[in-house]
Order: structure tokens, then C-alpha cells, then sequence
């Protein structure tokens, strides 16, 4: 093939990786490579020239839009063409990390699809840090409207909401609930029903044969009151125990880790449970390598589905994971400021709630017995069983 062709092949594939880019906020090097039908390689290459253009950003596995925030690159106007923009939106959240990059992503990307200028600034979860950060970008000339992930817990959180409702520029709450006691009346907000996404994961449990279905959460997360109140509510709705495990996972962090993951393993024995529902990943698959470590089967003895789905699928064995639709939180809440901007004040608020998917995995499928000699039936049609009694979390002669 001529140089001329392969030039003409090159921009085509370009052309479709920054499609992907824009549309989705990243790309993975091997779904680009099985979609085009090109080796890895030859989308790495694709990746590099087009990172060395300023269009993307290369990250392990892939590349995402080139960030704002990045070295040597303006603030906010990575990609800004002033002729094409109508609007600059900032966004603040409290943290880059887990969580909430694909957030980031969605917005960013949606921004980008309807020509808007994104400016990024990442906060923690104080309150007052998130003041500070949402002043930054309103004295930035031009600033037409917010998305914000502000801590709105305590009193502090309702000042905190009351002081959003009064900025001169619309804000749109991205993963957080508008606090009724707050009393206001402009703000927007997009965030994930996890009280549905918990339900979603009992139901599954129950369906695969478990009745004593127990959760594991870090009881100060954000995220865990609504996830608590959907497992609850799925459990007295479909008729099944309530004196199960609910746990905290506070020591997973600490000193007495192992400790904390046997008294863990301990309370599902002494209360029956044979599945729990963790949030979040991290400390799933924790007490998965935990359990596995102390002769107790995943599946068989014990069922998990954690909450998030960022890194489930690396247990062993995979993880089930009720994953929150996180990069349409950040594309809707792009879609609910430029609605607010469009309209005008005329536009009543809009308080939007995504539903969460399950991924089901190997830890939560059915355990079937196997008869000597037998082929292991396939799962997704085998009756459910509930599995056996589970063995007690103490250490074997070979732990010691």
C-alpha cells in the first residue's frame, strides 16, 4: 500500500479516536484496536500524534481530552476557541481521585459537544476549601454557571447550600442531594439513586438464593446513608431478615486491619449471613483475599457485591459491582446549567436522580454442586442454591 494511502487510513483513525475522545472524555487503546481492527500498537502510535498536536492526553491504557490543569496549558482554554463558545462554566469537586475523574470526564466532554468553555478546580471536603474554590472561578471574567460537589453535611452544609442559592450565576449540584432544611429554591443538582442501586444488588442476591444479605460500609461516606437506607428497605420489602451483619468498615485503613476483616467474617457466621453488599470496591476486594485466606470460598460460603465498580473486576474472583453512571452525572449536569442558561430564570429547577447498573460477576453467582465426573452446568440457567454454612475466620495450622 502506497504512503499516501496509509496517510489516509492514519487520519481516518484519528478522526474516529477523537470522535470517542469528545464524546465519551477518554479512550481505551484495546476497545479502539478490536473496533477498528488494527493491532494496540498502531492506535499507541495514532495516540501519540495526536497527544503531540495537544488534543489528547496520554494516560496507561489509553488517552483522555487534555485537562485545563495540566502543565503548560492556560487555564480553562485547552481546545478554547473564543469564535465557538457561548458560554464558560466552571466545575469544583473534592477530589481527582477515585470516584470522581469520570465524573470530570462527562462534564468535560459535554462541555466540549456543546462548544462551552470548562474550567476545572478540585477542592477537598471542607466546606470552607469549597468556598474558597467557587470564589476562584467566580472572579474569573466571563463565568456564566457552576456545577459543584460541595460537603453538605451538618450546619455548615445548609449554609454552605443557602450560600450557592444566592450566587449571581446558576448552580447545578453534581452527586450531592439538596438538603430540604436548606429551604432553597434555585439550585439544580444530578446525582445517583444508590438507594435504588443497593436494592438492585439485594434483589440480585436474593434471586441467586441468599436470604441473610448483609452490608459493609464506611458509615462516614457520603454515599452510605442512602446505600443503607435502599438495603434495608429491599430487605423488609422482600420479606428477609434484618438481623444480619452491618458492618463498618472504618479499620480497614488501620493498624488492626486483618482484626477488623475477622470480626467482619466473624458477625456473617454468627448472624447467618451468607452475602454482603460492600461499599466500596477497595475494602471488597480486601475481605475477598481476606476470606480466601482464611479457607473461606467466594461464592460458595460467602456472596459480595460491592458498590462502584472501579476496580471490582480485578478480584478473584471477579467482584459483582453495582456501578453509579458516573460520566452522565457529569455530562447531565453540563446538560441542566446550559438548559438554565439558555432559558433564563424562566426554567423552573430541575433535581435529577440517574439510576446505577449491576455488573454481575463470578462472586455472587449461584454455587451448584458438581458430582464426580460431571460437567459444571452453566450458572445463568441452573436453579439458584444457597450456599453452604460458612466455615469460622479463624487461622488453620498452615495460616500459623
Amino acid at each position: 500500500m502506497s504512503g499516501t494511502g496509509d496517510s489516509l487510513f492514519s487520519l481516518q483513525r484519528r478522526e474516529r479516536i477523537m470522535d470517542e475522545v469528545r464524546g465519551h472524555g477518554s479512550v481505551s487503546v484495546s476497545e479502539m484496536a478490536t473496533r477498528l481492527g488494527v493491532s494496540e500498537l498502531t492506535i499507541r502510535r495514532d495516540i501519540n500524534a495526536l497527544a503531540q498536536q495537544g488534543l489528547v492526553t496520554r494516560v496507561h491504557g489509553g488517552a483522555t481530552l487534555r485537562s485545563s490543569i495540566e502543565p503548560g496549558l492556560t487555564p480553562g482554554l485547552a481546545g478554547h476557541d473564543p469564535t465557538l463558545t457561548k458560554y464558560t462554566i466552571g466545575m469544583v469537586v473534592p477530589s481527582l481521585d477515585y470516584y470522581w475523574p469520570a465524573i470530570v470526564s462527562g462534564a468535560r466532554a459535554q462541555a466540549t459537544q456543546l462548544r462551552a468553555r470548562f474550567l476545572l478546580r478540585a477542592s477537598t471536603y471542607d466546606v470552607r476549601d469549597n468556598r474558597k474554590q467557587v470564589e476562584a472561578l467566580l472572579n474569573t471574567p466571563g463565568m456564566h454557571g457552576l456545577i459543584v460537589a460541595p460537603a453538605t453535611s451538618g450546619q455548615e452544609g445548609i449554609e454552605m447550600l443557602r450560600w450557592l442559592d444566592s450566587l449571581p450565576v446558576p448552580v447545578v449540584l453534581a452527586e450531592r442531594r439538596i438538603r430540604s432544611a436548606a429551604a432553597v429554591q434555585r439550585l439544580e443538582s444530578v446525582a445517583t439513586d444508590h438507594a435504588a442501586g443497593a436494592a438492585q444488588a439485594v434483589r440480585h442476591l436474593r434471586a441467586v438464593g441468599h436470604e441473610r444479605i448483609g452490608l459493609l460500609a464506611h458509615w462516614h461516606n457520603p454515599t452510605s446513608r442512602f446505600v443503607r437506607h435502599g438495603w434495608r428497605k429491599a430487605l423488609k420489602s422482600l420479606g428477609l431478615p434484618t438481623d444480619v451483619a452491618d458492618v463498618d468498615t472504618t479499620n480497614f485503613d488501620g493498624p488492626d486491619r486483618e482484626r477488623a476483616m475477622d470480626d467482619v467474617l466473624q458477625t456473617c457466621k454468627d448472624t447467618g449471613t451468607t452475602a454482603l453488599i460492600v461499599l466500596s470496591d477497595p475494602p471488597a476486594l480486601a475481605l475477598e483475599q481476606h476470606a480466601r485466606d482464611r479457607g473461606i470460598r467466594v461464592p460458595d460460603d460467602l456472596a459480595l457485591v460491592a458498590y462502584d465498580d472501579e476496580v471490582a473486576r480485578f478480584g478473584d474472583p471477579a467482584i459483582s459491582a453495582v456501578r453509579p453512571p458516573k460520566q452522565f452525572v457529569g455530562r447531565e449536569a453540563v446538560n441542566l446549567l446550559i438548559a438554565r442558561l439558555d432559558a433564563g430564570s424562566s426554567r423552573p429547577a430541575h433535581r435529577v436522580m440517574l439510576n446505577p447498573e449491576l455488573h454481575v460477576r463470578e462472586s455472587s453467582r449461584p454455587a451448584v454442586p458438581v458430582s464426580a465426573g460431571a460437567t459444571a452446568p452453566d450458572t445463568a440457567q441452573t436453579p439458584a442454591a444457597v450456599p453452604a454454612a460458612m466455615p469460622s475466620p479463624t487461622r488453620t495450622e498452615e495460616d500459623s
